[in-house]
This record gives structure tokens, C-alpha cells and sequence, in this order.
């Protein structure tokens, strides 16, 4: 899996990841597999992706094919990757099937977004959070979140405090490997 840490701090917004990708029991390093890094650039926003690692070149043609993607907000994540849902079912192959009792087709997807108007997780199901202050995924998440919980409140900016989730979800998380990568935007004014 991966760690994937978001912060909103001092006007700042921040994603970090780690690098390593995983397939069973074999780790692929990042000096194997060249640029291919956790965190997409779309329309002025970071989206960091875990979970299987076809999503990300999956999601870069899936995002592609939408004719306007808007990531600004609670609502307009929601509305952007409810729209991108029947693009992955019928250009991608996507299958949309977890549990028999969901009460919706999963997008099979985890992400979580930073751009200037805040920081985002969208889940499986299209649920999507906006957060206040920090929050992770992956299965290294535990580690960051507890890390991020103690450095949030010291002096440090929003890219430091991600880099300490990360760097704890590398430390402790056997499926988190280095190098950090790191990903920072200005918190546009207004936004809280």
C-alpha cells in the first residue's frame, strides 16, 4: 500500500507520499520505475492515489476524457468523480463490486486532494471529507496520523508536518518506502 499525508497550516497546504510500490511480496523502489510518483498534478491540484498501482495511470486517462474537472471544493469533488465513475466502468474496466451489501458501486479508489481552497479524501464509495487540519491514508496511516497529531502544534509548516506522517508510515509500515515526496500550494484567501 503506501502513505499518503495531507496538511492545512499557516496559509499553507501540503501533500507528501512515499515512494515504494508493492505487488504481493515483491518492492519496486522509486529508482526503478523512474517518475511514476503517488501524487498526480490535476487542474491546480495534488491528488495523491493508493491502492492498487494501475490507478494511477487509470486515473490520469480517466481525467482526461472529463470535459471539466473542478476539485475546489466538498461538493465539486464529489461532482467530478461521480462523473469520472462511468468513465472507469467503460474505458478502464473497472470492476465496481466490494461488498454484496454496499449501497453503491465502488470507484475502487482512495485519494487524497490539496490545491488552494483546502484539502480533500474522496473514498471508495464517493464519500469525501474535507479536513480542518491533517489526515492520511494508505496502510502506513496510523503511524501518520499519530506523528502529525504531535508535530502539528509546534512551529512547523504544513510541508514539514507532512513530511513527518510520511516519514513514520516509512519508519513503521512495511509496505512505506523513501524517498518523501512532497507537494506544496498557498491556501488562497477566504479559504479556512
Amino acid at each position: 500500500m503506501t502513505t499518503i499525508t495531507v496538511v492545512k497550516k499557516n496559509g499553507e497546504v501540503a501533500i507528501a507520499s512515499d515512494s515504494l510500490t508493492t505487488f504481493g511480496d515483491t518492492r519496486l523502489g522509486r529508482h526503478y520505475k523512474g517518475e511514476h510518483d503517488k501524487i498526480l498534478q490535476i487542474d491546480g491540484s495534488w491528488v495523491g492515489i493508493c491502492g492498487s498501482s494501475a490507478h494511477h495511470l487509470v486515473l490520469a486517462s480517466a481525467i482526461a476524457r472529463l470535459p471539466e474537472v473542478k476539485l475546489g471544493s466538498r461538493m465539486e469533488v464529489y461532482e467530478t468523480f461521480r462523473r469520472l465513475h462511468p468513465v472507469l466502468k467503460e474505458h478502464a474496466y473497472l470492476n465496481p463490486k466490494e461488498d454484496e451489501d454496499d449501497p453503491y458501486e465502488s470507484s475502487q479508489i482512495t485519494a487524497l486532494i490539496a490545491n488552494n481552497s483546502g484539502i480533500y479524501g474522496i473514498y471508495s464509495l464517493r464519500e469525501v471529507f474535507e479536513f480542518d487540519r491533517f489526515w492520511s491514508v494508505g496502510s502506513g496511516r496510523s503511524f501518520a496520523l499519530g506523528a502529525m497529531h504531535a508535530a502539528y502544534h509546534g512551529s512547523r509548516s504544513a510541508a514539514k508536518i507532512a513530511e513527518v506522517g510520511v516519514a513514520a508510515g516509512i519508519e513503521f509500515d512495511t509496505s512505506s518506502g523513501p524517498p518523501i515526496v512532497v507537494n506544496t500550494v498557498t491556501l488562497k484567501a477566504g479559504a479556512s
